[in-house]
């Protein structure tokens, strides 16, 4: 594995900071990837990008030299094949919130017998020329992140911890306040106690704690780097756009 990968950071413990995509023009993802960010996310979840764009954005993300990643919008292993098949370096999956969820993911993101993936040719195999060094790789450096956002999840993180392909998390906080039965409300003490049970969980048994810092706010990047995230989503595309234009 490369000293430099993604993997290899986000396994050591090392800050890894990147940014999110949900506007699927490829110029968009080369410059945020030329920017010097360890990975760039193209979101399907939460924009209107189809898997032809994201196919697309994937490819201007590599070729710039960043860690093309797909937060995908479920845990799909249909969806998983076609993103990795795509060329991404590894996946962001929703609401997971159990041992198995996080297992079903990384089962449909490898091949047998480590998983259950369906074997084609795509870019990530370079059309057909490559697929055996794209299996080292896919072994090697693929990364999987799970994102916690239920409470479940958190009752769970344990156990969700514990699967061996599972590089780290990422922290939904709008969809757990939802879970919680207190939308947005980030201040609510419950709010801070389940934020705060996931802190000290990941610190016990070693997980890599991370979170998507929305806004450009580099005091907020900070305070959380502070905390102990070392998964950094630092703001989005439409974000940056509208807070230049003010």
């Amino acid at each position: 594995m490369n000293d430099s990968s993604l993997k290899k950071k986000i396994r050591g413990g090392k800050l890894v900071l990147g940014s999110w995509i949900t506007l699927g023009h490829t110029a968009i993802a080369e410059i945020m990837a030329h920017s010097g960010l360890d990975f760039v996310t193209v979101d399907l979840e939460h924009s209107t990008i189809s898997i032809n764009q994201a196919g697309e954005l994937i490819r201007a993300i590599d070729l710039a030299g960043s860690a093309p990643l797909v937060r995908l919008s479920s845990n799909d292993p249909v969806l998983i094949k076609r993103v990795m098949d795509a060329g991404a370096h590894g996946i962001i999956v929703p609401m997971v919130n159990s041992a198995d969820d996080a297992r079903a993911a990384a089962q449909a993101m490898h091949y047998p017998p480590r998983g259950e993936r369906g074997v084609g040719l795509a870019r990530a195999q370079g059309y057909g020329t490559s697929f055996q060094d794209y299996r080292k790789f896919l072994d090697a450096e693929s990364v999987l992140i799970v994102q916690i956002e239920h409470k479940d999840g958190v009752e769970n993180l344990e156990e969700i911890l514990a699967v061996e392909d599972v590089d780290g998390i990422i922290v939904g906080p709008y969809d757990l306040s939802a879970s919680l039965h207190i939308p947005g409300e980030f201040d609510n003490p419950l709010m801070k106690e389940y934020l705060g049970r996931i802190e000290s969980i990941c610190k016990e048994k070693g997980g890599v704690l991370g979170t998507h810092v929305v806004e450009p706010d580099e005091d907020l990047a900070r305070k959380s780097i502070e905390r102990g995230y070392r998964f950094l989503a630092y703001t989005l595309d439409i974000r940056v756009l509208e807070t230049c234009l003010r």
